[in-house]
């Protein structure tokens, strides 16, 4: 029986939102191809890290815990999973779709000549095979791809699966740290966390709210984050909004900012150029509020409704918070 591995995404030891998301993932995935999941750990913190794995299906971890993955670049993850991965022989490895993620998956197809995808926002068994879907060419095209040989290097986009607690009994194999000379080439003197706000990051909330040229101004950004904050959601917006100095740029989804792929994304006062789409269109529900009907957005949506954002969206907060009880 094989297995399909998830890469453990953490800061410190505590699991990212989007590894939960994968084992959830893996575990159907598992449980479709006839497989097992194992977590894979890298780093340190590992007693942070286990209880949560566990409560979300992880039956096996491998875990290579080590100060020194905090004190060198990427080279120790590589070299470590590398190795890994020539002794176990899994079928696929998930890794986290994010910067960090997508350079380690690199580094590991490089090392044990195999194939990776990157963004991908979909996953399904064909067969032995995985098929992936992914948005190519600055989002103009979505296709479905497939890795050839084994292991299947996958990185998976945040909210591409719904974490779904199940509790497992967890078994660690614990494996040897790889810090090889050349990997001390370069030290990492500081790392900087920034201070988060009280919204989640948009490249991992499920929920999105976005703002455009539309709002007229960055005085009215204020109706974006009134509507997100009812719904729990991150805030994001548009490049036109951005370059107007109307929204912070780490805010900004589309093809110059971040791609996202939350359950659900509301476009409001966005016209839906190819820029903006190609960072948002597979969002897995699209909501478009927009006063010209002839709004690129309006071809992409689930949902459209015509009108005059400075109306519609603090009539749908309003009645969002009623529904809430708030």
């Amino acid at each position: 029986m094989g297995e399909i591995w998830v890469v453990v995404d953490h800061a410190q030891g505590a699991p990212s939102k989007v590894t939960l998301q994968m084992l959830t993932g893996a575990r159907s995935l598992a449980e479709k191809m006839g497989h097992e999941v194992a977590a894979v750990f890298v780093g340190a913190g590992w007693d942070g890290a286990k209880d949560k794995l566990a409560a979300n299906g992880a039956p096996k971890a491998y875990v290579a815990e080590s100060e020194d993955f905090d004190t060198y670049l990427a080279q120790p993850a590589i070299d470590t999973i590398a190795a890994l991965a020539r002794e176990k022989s899994p079928e696929a490895i998930l890794f986290a779709s994010v910067p960090s993620g997508k350079e380690v998956a690199a580094g590991v197809a490089a090392k044990i000549e195999a194939g990776v995808l990157a963004d991908v926002v979909d996953v399904e068994p064909d067969g032995d095979r995985l098929t992936c879907t992914m948005a190519v060419f600055g989002g103009a095209t979505i296709t479905k791809c497939q890795v050839k040989g084994s292991p299947q290097i996958v990185c998976v986009k945040p909210n591409s699966f719904v974490a779904e607690e199940s509790a497992a009994e967890l078994a660690e194999e614990r494996v040897e740290a790889q810090i090889s000379d050349d990997a001390k080439a370069v030290k990492v003197l500081e790392r900087v966390t920034e201070e988060a706000g009280g919204r989640p990051a948009i490249d991992e909330a499920a929920i999105i709210v976005s703002g455009g040229r539309g709002l007229g101004g960055p005085e009215h950004f204020g109706l974006v984050e009134a509507l997100a904050d009812v719904l729990g959601a991150g805030v994001g917006a548009s490049r036109a909004a951005v370059d107007a100095g109307w929204y912070p740029h780490q805010q900004q989804v589309g093809q110059t900012g971040k791609t996202v792929s939350p359950q659900l994304y509301i476009a409001v006062g966005i016209s839906g150029a190819i820029q903006h789409r190609a960072g948002m269109q597979t969002s897995k529900t699209i909501v478009a509020i927009n006063k010209d009907p002839e709004a690129p957005i309006f071809a992409l949506c689930d949902f459209g409704l015509v009108g005059d954002l400075f109306q519609v969206v603090p009539a749908l907060t309003e009645e969002l918070k009623k529904r809430k009880g708030g």
